[in-house]
């Protein structure tokens, strides 16, 4: 199978007809601050992104498979919270678990604590080293305040780490300069009711903004009717300061926010602070420096299991230079501390210890040199240091061919590693031994992947755009359940492959109509490495379709009038079962003038109610919902 898709996606790039770009010889806009709604396809093909190489690259030069949600995208699509807007990126598999709890992937071993992405907010990694993982509930902003989401599928262990093994996803808000003036907001559905305020202005050579946001949702229903205990409320709030000179820039940003989450018998609540800054110099030949730090405060109070205090301090540094005409050098590390302080509420379950302190350090060195013009081929390394497994070595190498200015092909080999978590090494359960149940294994290895891909991006017309990616995973030391004299334990007891394609495609005719549309197919072969038990099978590991797309049609009516609609389908999910679904969501939105919007949106238009993750036994069905929501500009 993947020599299949390697050779059918070489074909492919060798024998589509050359043809002269539209834009061929002349420079490409700068779409930074172009408003991405009055962009041509062209012209969204230089946006700049920065997940792939770790500094600014237009979108049309990045080899990888990278999806931009834009902020009108965001805005058309209606969405009220980051997970939903992440169904936007075709590229990604996201299932809800209940009102707050998401399961969100790349590439399979979907969970509602899948432990394979890497996630960030403007450079703040947030997943838990609890399991290596995302807590989705805990992750809000202001909606409006995103610039842009980036997403990547596959890895990039090379430039950002562990973890960063199927994907990355880095959303990436405005700057203060982007979000003058005041912006107030209300919304209130059938399962939401939302209200914003945001102010933003010129404060002493900065341009400052600050923002609050307060949210509640309802309770979700099963198949019968009975309502599940999981209705929230949030209220959030932040800021964030840029300052500008001709060759630097700093950025200061902090957000605080408390939730609460219902639950038999007893609320669970969720806390946290964050305050970031980031110090950027252009230097003299072609030279950048960037520093940034920020520290993380989290609370997770779950009655009946565990209370946990998280706080993460984190400093890298990175420089980009140009030490000959045909080499572009990024190199640079950094260093994060941990405390995570666990108290263990129950006899059920603990862990041993109940605190512990997690140190983590890199360096990382990264060349792009240009074999011929249209020709780059990149070598990239990290080493990385953790308190379980010690070093990792996590090497790159990818090659990127632009027979004309529109079009790419791009091939790469990548390491990448998921480090043991707290849960893989510390988590018992009962909580006093013998540990009959579960217990972390001391021996527990990281699981590795080697990763092969090979893709292909093309501006085929001024209004049509396409990218083609295949990818081939072979995973080694994925974790198992294994049988031991004192009970189960956690071991690297399970290898495979996991194979597939995904493609996207837009088609727009001037500022009217937008169609795009994509496909994902994947297919997963995991078995038991000889020697090994693994207990439960390959179940444990998560719960994947083979296959989902979507299409996507945004249309302005008038010239204040938009209609936009998405028809989602996803592929049943075999273990616990759940069955295909198809959802179309619309939004009728009505700008009144420049400072006031309304809109309307629906959720499963024509589908009464449907699951998307667990088990039938309790599991909650999403039901068609309506949300309207009035935005007044000052």
């Amino acid at each position: 199978m993947r020599r299949l898709v390697l050779a059918l996606l070489a074909l492919l790039a060798l024998f589509v007809p050359g043809r002269k770009a539209a834009a061929q010889g002349a420079a490409p806009e700068d779409t930074r601050t172009a408003s991405l709604a009055d962009l041509t396809l062209e012209q969204l093909s230089n946006i700049v992104v920065t997940l792939v190489s770790r500094r600014n690259e237009s979108l049309s030069d990045a080899a990888a498979s990278v999806y931009v949600i834009s902020s009108d995208d965001i805005r058309r699509a209606g969405v009220t919270s980051l997970p939903e807007a992440l169904r936007l990126a075709p590229n990604l598999q996201v299932a809800r678990a209940d009102a707050n709890q998401y399961a969100i992937t790349a590439r399979g071993f979907n969970s509602v604590l899948a432990n394979k992405m890497l996630v960030m907010i403007d450079g703040r990694t947030v997943y838990s080293p609890l399991f290596s993982g995302v807590f989705w509930e805990a992750q809000d902003l202001l909606l409006d305040d995103i610039d842009r989401i980036e997403v990547v599928s596959g890895p990039g262990g090379t430039l950002w780490g562990i973890n960063a093994v199927n994907g990355i996803i880095h959303v990436i808000t405005r700057s203060g300069e982007d979000t003058r003036g005041g912006l107030a907001k209300g919304g209130v559905g059938t399962e939401d009711r939302i209200g914003a305020l945001r102010y933003g202005g010129r404060v002493g050579g900065a341009d400052v903004r600050a923002y609050t946001q307060y949210r509640e949702k309802e309770n979700t229903e099963q198949e019968d009717g009975t309502e599940l205990t999981d209705a929230s409320d949030r209220i959030q709030a932040g800021f964030r300061a840029d300052w500008a000179a001709e060759s630097r820039t700093i950025t200061i940003q902090g957000d605080a926010y408390r939730s609460r989450i219902d639950q038999p018998v007893e609320q669970r609540e969720i806390r946290g602070a964050n305050v970031l800054g980031r110090w950027t110099k252009n230097l003299d030949d072609d030279q950048t420096l960037r520093v940034q730090a920020y520290y993380d405060y989290s609370e997770r109070d779950q009655p009946g299991a565990i209370n946990e205090v998280l706080g993460t301090y984190d400093i890298e540094l990175q420089h980009g230079f140009r030490p000959a005409k045909k080499h572009n050098v990024l190199w640079g590390g950094g260093f994060r501390y941990q405390n995570d302080r666990v108290e263990n509420r129950t006899p059920a379950l603990a862990f041993r210890p109940a605190s512990r302190i997690l140190r983590a350090g890199s360096v990382f060195a990264q060349n792009d040199v240009s074999l011929r013009e249209n020709l780059i081929l990149t070598l990239g390394l990290k080493l990385e240091y953790n308190d379980y497994t010690e070093f990792e070595y996590l090497p790159n190498v990818r090659a990127s061919w632009k027979p004309e200015a529109s079009r790419l092909v791009w091939a790469a080999w990548s390491r990448a590693v998921r480090a043991p978590s707290r849960v893989d090494r510390e988590f018992v359960s009962p909580a006093s031994p013998p540990h009959i149940f579960l217990a972390g294994g001391p021996d527990f290895d990281s699981e590795v992947a080697h990763v092969y891909e090979v893709g292909y991006r093309d501006q085929i017309t001024p209004s049509i755009s396409f990218s083609l990616t295949g990818f081939h995973h072979d995973y080694g030391g994925l974790r198992s359940l294994e049988p031991s004299p004192a009970g189960p334990v956690f071991d690297n007891g399970i290898e495979g492959r996991v194979t597939g394609v995904e493609t996207w495609a837009s088609y727009r005719t001037g500022q009217s109509l937008r169609l795009s549309g994509g496909f994902v197919y994947q297919d997963e072969n995991l078995e038991v490495t000889p020697g090994y038990v693994a207990i439960g099978g390959t179940a444990l590991l998560g719960n994947d379709p083979n296959h989902w797309w979507m299409l996507r049609s945004s249309l302005t009516v008038l010239r204040d009038v938009e209609l936009d609609a998405i028809l989602r389908y996803v592929g049943s999910l075999p273990q616990p079962p759940v069955p295909s679904y198809a959802a179309v969501d619309a939004r009728l939105g009505w700008t009144l003038d420049a400072q006031a919007e309304i809109a309307v949106r629906a959720r499963n238009l024509f589908d009464e109610h449907h699951p998307e993750w667990g088990a039938p036994a309790g599991r909650p069905e999403l039901e068609r919902a309506v949300f309207a929501e009035i935005k007044l500009r000052i």
